[in-house]
């Protein structure tokens, strides 16, 4: 079982930036290192969303509508996958997810609310 833990989240106006963190606390680094992680968001009313991934090699992805905004990084060391997010507009607005998949079994954290308003 991984536990994820996001943080991050908060208050910014258009064009601000922040950036979130998925931790694995209780992960041994043997089991964090090799987890593709990702990002998604869900905004009220709307369906949740894709908004980007790391593999093990780092190899990233991103949601077109994110694409030049937003970076997806890891440090195996800390067990934590950031997700920088810049020029950031009020369709960011919701909870963003952080989500992996273990052997077949798909564990999400509790999330963490971003608003970006006027």
């Amino acid at each position: 079982q991984v536990q994820l833990v996001e943080s991050g989240g908060g208050l910014v106006q258009p064009g601000g930036s922040l950036r979130l963190s998925c931790k694995a606390p209780r992960a041994i680094t043997s089991v964090f290192n090799p987890l593709t992680i990702a990002w998604y968001r869900q905004a009220p009313g709307k369906q949740r969303e894709l908004v980007a991934s790391i593999t093990s090699g780092r190899t990233t992805n991103y949601a077109d509508s994110v694409k030049g905004r937003f970076a997806i990084s890891r440090d195996n060391s800390r067990k934590t996958v950031y997700l920088q997010m810049n020029s950031l507009t009020p369709e960011d607005t919701a909870t963003y997810y952080c989500n992996t998949n273990q052997y077949g079994s798909e564990y999400w954290g509790p999330g963490t609310q971003v608003t970006v308003y006027s």
